[in-house]
């Protein structure tokens, strides 16, 4: 075993001199743990690097070798990382949670590349299940065999007693067989709720795909988990999330599920995944008085937020755009959210000192948004509201430069740009696509960036989304060079804004996103200094261990 010296040589790259007993700091100024040796990415710089971590509690204490060494002690506890690249942990600003670790054990759609394979892999779930329980899962995407959508025509002869609803990769369509419209009560008489649609054939008769907020007339259907079931499957997307490095998500949904789960976990212990919860807008009163009988939770599990979805996607073609779809001329997508109630809700939120964020995809929908966060802020007054607008996929050139205007954090998930750029100049057109994912644009304006994963509509896997903006090569490989290369990032702006900003983005800056002293103790290990390799291996590291608190989680 190496000793106290010679680790401290190793973490300096230089020899150093026998350290002895006598110049141990003060017990009470110990620290826990030295994590040494390592090749550190503080986070504070491009550039800026260290050797060496303290970690005293859930803190960091002391970064570099020398201030390291001088706060060892006889019981700080020594871990030699043996030159292993460093980080601060992940933050991924928007997730799904519970429904991302429910899919983990459901059937996966997402490489079905043909209708024989779509409809087979869906035959092959419906016999592993007990008969009348309901096949969910899905994330799967009618482009990979070319647009058609699925008919529930398709499956209905190898389900007959299994009520199926597979959602498409972007969330925002379920398809459902014969069994499954009828227990949600669908029908040829059924109208599409507003800001939802309820496809229909020639024959006026229910297709099986469901968009938008037409699906919770089948979420009714399939009724809801116990606590326990939800609990244990939230506890398995924890794991998941801590062995790529993430330390915090920010759970971004229109329900409570995600808050409820994570609310009992914390308080049987700590989570070892950190979150931070945005509610749906239109009951942000209960929150606020939630607030008010308990404060905003702690470092483990924090609320504040409110989310709000203001138009579709680009894949179900429900995202708002102020010109028709190229492949579909009747429609320019639907808004979700009454424009009044977004103006309402978010004016009430926004004065009662909650955080507010909003989805927006299609151009007209960023406007509209955008529009509306300026009315609320110059109604309200100024404070540090720190609103954000949600993917941001889509814009006019004059909505770049409004969000270091309006100082409203664009959070973006990279990944989205490599999956749709594999089909969406088929939806809207090159010309509307020179502005969109447009993250280079928005990093070099010097607006707030922040960036996610949106799992389960793509891994929750950092090193992915790293790689998407960096090098932005779409899924298919027909853009090596990158799509639209001119929206690429350096990898240091794709770190500072899986990191950094999604710190500032939860509130959070002044103790995560950066390995400095005061710092909470989160970061992560792993297996190649991401500088030192070329940017395509983005995605073949592997995290060796994840640090939360000061306590190894993963690894």
């Amino acid at each position: 075993m190496l000793g106290r010296r010679a680790l401290f040589a190793l973490g300096a790259g230089t020899a150093a001199a026998a350290i002895n007993r006598t110049a141990f700091a003060r017990s009470d100024d110990q620290l826990d743990t030295a994590w040494i040796n390592a090749r550190v990415w503080t986070g504070a710089g491009p550039d800026t690097r260290t050797d060496a971590i303290g970690v005293k509690g859930d803190r960091i204490a002391a970064i570099g070798a020398d201030a390291v060494r001088a706060r060892t002690g006889k019981r700080t506890r020594m871990i030699d990382l043996q030159g292993a690249f460093v980080t601060p942990g992940f933050i991924d600003p928007h997730v799904h949670f519970v429904m991302a670790s429910t899919m983990l054990t459901q059937a996966s759609l997402r490489d079905a590349a043909n209708q024989k394979a779509f409809v087979e892999k869906i035959a092959d779930a419906a016999k592993a299940l007990p008969k009348g329980q309901w096949l969910e899962g899905g994330n799967w995407d009618q482009d990979r065999w070319g647009g058609e959508m699925p008919h529930r025509n398709w499956i209905d002869a190898v389900t007959p007693d299994t009520p199926v609803a597979v959602i498409r990769y972007d969330l925002h369509m379920l398809f459902l067989n014969s069994l499954a419209l009828r227990l949600a009560g669908i029908d040829r008489n059924t109208v599409s709720p507003p800001g939802g649609v309820i496809e229909k054939d020639a024959d006026g008769e229910p297709t099986g795909i469901i968009k938008d907020s037409a699906k919770e007339l089948v979420l009714r259907a399939i009724g809801e988990r116990t606590p326990a079931q939800i609990d244990a499957t939230v506890a398995k997307g924890i794991e998941v999330a801590l062995s790529k490095g993430v330390t915090q998500v920010h759970p971004t949904e229109l329900e409570t599920i995600s808050f409820d789960s994570t609310r009992r976990l914390r308080a049987r212990g700590e989570t070892g995944l950190r979150f931070r919860h945005y509610l749906p807008l239109k009951d942000w009163e209960d929150q606020a008085r939630l607030i008010a009988r308990e404060g905003r939770g702690d470092d483990w599990v924090q609320w504040g937020g409110c989310k709000v979805v203001f138009d579709g996607s680009l894949g179900s073609r429900t995202a708002k755009f102020y010109e028709p779809y190229l492949d579909d001329p009747t429609t320019r997508g639907i808004i979700v959210t009454d424009p009044a109630d977004l103006r309402r809700w978010i004016e009430g939120a926004d004065k009662a000192g909650l955080q507010v964020t909003a989805h927006a995809i299609g151009d007209e929908a960023n406007d509209i948004v955008l529009d509306t966060l300026a009315a609320v802020a110059k109604a309200n007054g100024p404070r540090d509201r720190r609103f954000r607008v949600e993917h941001v996929q889509h814009m006019k050139p004059h909505a770049i430069p409004r969000f270091k205007a309006q100082d409203v954090i664009a959070s973006v998930q990279p990944y989205h740009a490599i999956d749709d750029g594999r089909w969406a100049v088929r939806r809207i057109g090159e010309k509307r696509l020179e502005t969109s994912f447009a993250f280079g644009s928005l990093v070099r304006s010097g607006a707030h960036v922040c960036m996610g994963s949106d799992w389960p509509v793509a891994p929750i896997d950092p090193f992915a989304g790293l790689d998407a903006a960096v090098n932005r090569e779409t899924l298919d490989g027909k853009h090596p060079e990158g799509w639209h290369p001119e929206q690429r990032v350096t990898l240091a702006q794709a770190l500072r804004c899986h990191t950094r900003e999604g710190a500032y983005a939860g509130f959070n800056d002044a103790k995560m996103g950066l390995i400095a002293p005061g710092h909470l103790a989160d970061f992560a290990v792993m297996d190649q200094d991401l500088f030192a390799i070329e940017s395509h291996l983005l995605t073949r590291t592997s995290v060796l261990r994840t640090i939360v608190g000061g306590v190894q989680r993963f690894g």
